[in-house]
């Protein structure tokens, strides 16, 4: 609350004095257990209605503590073959039905799945995909439930990320027409005696996807086409998170300059995986940008891009560029394809910003939001 009450109502003012102002929230497993308890909840409801702002998303990705501390790869943790990962986001689904306001949609963002250098084997992977598959059907059962008792339409949307057991368009496409699908009938015919096409219908209603364009922007893939894929396979888009990751095109001979650029993002709170794409359009992975520091001067590499969520008004960092152009794609394909109500800034690096580009945050949010607005806007 007390962040809220810091940078909530000047950013309001600046950019939607008239309107209602939507919030999404992230809250850790203990901060919902804190808010889910009835004085706590009915003490925000008020504070939004003071302030005239509604909650209409989440992040249920992170389950612990996400600033100010080393998150890296324990942000998978605990990954969705767990209970713990399983009540924590049902705990989040019945928050957001108490706080929606009536006639929205709301969605909740999770991890995807697990994290792929966890598990070693193929059939470790397809076991954990299996069990994975089971705990996210129990969540297309708990917000049938909501939906049918109260009318609130909610939907879990799956966050591909680099290293995610879903990373790209093709596991994300796998995990849906070849395992959630046929295994998640399967189960809602055995539990809630739905016909098949019930079964799919529910699923694909409540388990949507989170396309976060920094994401798939360092997977290089280009998002008419990944968006186009996602639409002819009938999956729908819960959220698009605007964010933009960071890219260099790397010179033949010295790259000491380049080098000497990604060094300054090189922290030690978030992972930040790096794809390198050489001559031929081949690309080569590193989990994190130490690891990817060791190796740039491989002279058929040409291009780098990092998962390092920088601010999507700037286009240039010096040596360094951010993949801002694929924003601007995603924002004009979402003008003449309405795939989601729901568009949300994901900028969270703030403090781990090198020095000259660190803002005060709420002057960063508002100037985000603010160019977002006027790049939709745009003919």
């Amino acid at each position: 609350m007390q962040s809220l009450d810091i940078h909530i109502p000047p950013i309001k003012q600046t950019l939607s004095p008239e309107e209602p102002f939507g919030i999404g929230l992230r809250l850790s497993q203990q901060a919902a257990e804190q808010l889910a308890n009835a004085h706590s909840l009915s003490t925000f409801k008020n504070w939004l209605l003071a302030n005239d702002c509604y909650v209409f998303t989440m992040n249920g990705f992170p389950y612990g503590g996400f600033h100010g501390q080393r998150v890296k790869d324990e942000v998978h943790q605990p990954d969705w073959t767990t209970q713990e990962r399983l009540d924590y986001t049902q705990k989040l689904f019945f928050l957001l039905a108490e706080l929606l306001p009536e006639g929205m949609d709301g969605g909740i963002s999770t991890s995807p799945v697990s994290y792929k250098y966890w598990h070693q084997s193929e059939e470790e992977v397809s076991a954990v995909m299996e069990k994975g598959v089971q705990n996210l059907v129990q969540i297309a059962i708990q917000l049938q439930e909501i939906k049918e008792s109260s009318g609130k339409f909610l939907h879990l949307d799956i966050e591909p990320e680099p290293d995610g057991l879903l990373e790209d368009t093709q596991t994300t496409l796998d995990f849906y027409q070849n395992r959630l699908i046929p295994k998640g009938v399967e189960i809602l015919q055995q539990e809630k005696g739905m016909t098949p096409e019930e079964a799919e219908a529910c699923l694909r209603e409540h388990i949507q996807l989170c396309y976060d364009v920094c994401h798939f922007a360092v997977m290089n893939e280009a998002p008419e086409e990944a968006l186009q894929k996602f639409e002819a396979a009938y999956i729908r888009i819960g959220k698009v998170q605007i964010s933009a990751a960071l890219k260099a095109l790397l010179p033949e001979g010295d790259r000491q300059a380049k080098e000497a650029a990604f060094r300054q993002f090189a922290e030690s709170t978030y992972l930040h995986q790096v794809v390198a794409i050489d001559e031929k359009g081949g690309r080569k992975r590193y989990p994190d940008l130490p690891e990817a520091l060791e190796e740039i001067n491989q002279p058929e590499v040409k291009e780098w891009r990092t998962h390092f969520h920088v601010p999507v008004f700037l286009e240039n960092y010096g040596e360094l560029q951010s993949t801002q152009d694929d924003v601007i794609k995603t924002l004009n394909y979402l003008k003449n394809h309405h795939l989601t109500h729901h568009l949300e800034v994901e900028t969270y690096t703030w403090e781990v910003l090198p020095g000259d580009i660190r803002l005060p945050l709420t002057d960063s949010i508002v100037r985000e939001l603010q160019w977002v607005k006027e790049t939709m806007t745009e003919a």
